[in-house]
């Protein structure tokens, strides 16, 4: 009797997720034991062609993870969504498009002078960037064509679960894998992480009445261990991110980054941080509120700094205009 199948897919993401699959210590052997694995680029030399030629549904369950930033990362999503009866969005870059959603900011042409010209370890006098199309000798080349910005996976295909994290903890990942073998998975939708912030399981204290007249960043000061972070003046993304990660970060006595995501009664992360943190600041004045915050020199790297895909402004203006302009001359152009 065959097993199931299981595909592994890394898009735009660090690799820390497939790290984590391999975090789950012996319970790897379960995986091993439950499934027949089909595709893992990080781990196994399997070919797309054999991927395109399973049947439809064929494959159990694919982990997917990494945003979508270029083409050849979407046609295989899709590729994957057709053959794929489960599958899960996996680490915060599919989730939620993750850290290098954080380039939704800035686009496409300022994203290469960073990475080809301007970083500190690039020389690079030529102003060399890769194209989609270059004519050599024995033919034309080509490059995926690399998007003006990140998207969450379910932005491009459906997805019937999400484990969020950045990676996702490998005790998370082991109890997701028993659940898909077991066949106890939550209902299709879920975020397979408690639907509670993590304040909610935090057990530092929190004066309710207390309020701060600065913002403080964690090199600046040792923080108390057993005090709130945000009763400190020290910011923290507890109050707009979903529990399930087990407090590493908090029990390191450092503040959450945010790398779970909302919870589902939040719209957008961002904007229920910026909230919390207004609600406890001491002043009314706007001179004085806006003193306080000059030690927030990047509001949105701080507060949706996994989300802003996922968030409702999804990224700089001009950046989603000019990305939809350009999808939509591609369809009009293969109508």
């Amino acid at each position: 009797m065959s097993k199931p199948k299981l595909a592994v897919f890394w898009a735009t993401s660090c690799g820390g997720c497939d790290v984590s699959i391999l975090d789950i210590d012996e319970k790897i052997l379960d995986v091993a034991a439950n499934f027949e694995l089909c595709l893992w680029p990080c781990a196994a030399d399997f070919k797309y062609d054999y991927v395109e030629s399973l049947p439809d549904k064929s494959i159990t369950v694919c982990l997917f993870n990494g945003g979508i930033r270029n083409a050849e990362q979407e046609e295989i999503a899709h590729m994957l969504r057709r053959k794929t009866q489960v599958m899960v969005a996996f680490g915060s870059c599919a989730h939620l498009g993750g850290i290098p959603g954080l380039s939704n900011l800035v686009g496409k042409e300022k994203s290469f002078e960073r990475a080809y010209i301007t970083s500190p370890s690039t020389h690079n006098p030529d102003r060399v960037f890769p194209k989609e199309k270059t004519q050599m000798p024995e033919g034309e080349l080509g490059l995926p064509r690399f998007y003006e910005m990140v998207f969450p996976l379910d932005q491009i295909i459906d997805v019937e679960y999400y484990l969020p994290g950045c990676p996702p903890p490998p005790k998370n990942v082991a109890a997701a894998v028993e659940a898909i073998i077991k066949g106890e998975l939550p209902p299709v939708g879920s975020v397979i992480a408690p639907n509670i912030a993590l304040c909610d399981e935090c057990e530092r204290e929190r004066d309710e009445d207390r309020k701060i007249t600065e913002l403080k960043w964690p090199w600046e000061i040792i923080p108390d261990p057993k005090q709130c972070f945000l009763d400190q003046g020290i910011v923290c993304c507890g109050p707009a991110t979903r529990a399930g990660c087990g407090s590493q970060c908090i029990n390191a006595n450092m503040p959450c980054r945010g790398c779970f995501g909302p919870t589902d009664e939040v719209q957008d992360q961002g904007a229920k941080l910026a909230g919390a943190i207004a609600s406890i600041m001491e002043y009314d004045d706007p001179e004085e509120i806006k003193k306080a915050l000059e030690p927030l020199l990047d509001p949105i790297g701080t507060f949706n700094r996994f989300s802003l895909p996922a968030s409702l402004l999804k990224g700089k203006l001009d950046v989603v205009r000019k990305e939809k302009e350009i999808r939509e001359t591609e369809i009009e152009a293969e109508a």
